[in-house]
């Protein structure tokens, strides 16, 4: 699978994120560094299972609309 990746920007936001989390949550002082390997680890090791659930996720909501059109095409039939 292709490693997860940010672009520069999200990347800044998502560490100011974790920063915030760390020093308001645990009291602790996140350098900048610190986060973006921090967030390289979660994307790496954690991010798949995140990734997997948006897939199967989509996966329902595109089974159920291809029901709906089947069922859409079985009221259309005649006879």
């Amino acid at each position: 699978m292709k490693p997860i990746t940010f672009s520069r920007e999200e990347t800044d936001a998502i560490t100011a994120k974790l920063r915030v989390y760390f020093r308001d949550e645990l009291e602790t002082d996140l350098a900048a560094l610190p986060a973006e390997m921090l967030l390289d680890f979660l994307s790496r090791e954690i991010g798949p299972f995140f990734y997997n659930r948006g897939l199967y996720d989509a996966q329902a909501v595109m089974t159920a609309k291809v029901e709906d059109i089947a069922e859409a095409i079985y009221g259309l039939e005649r006879g």
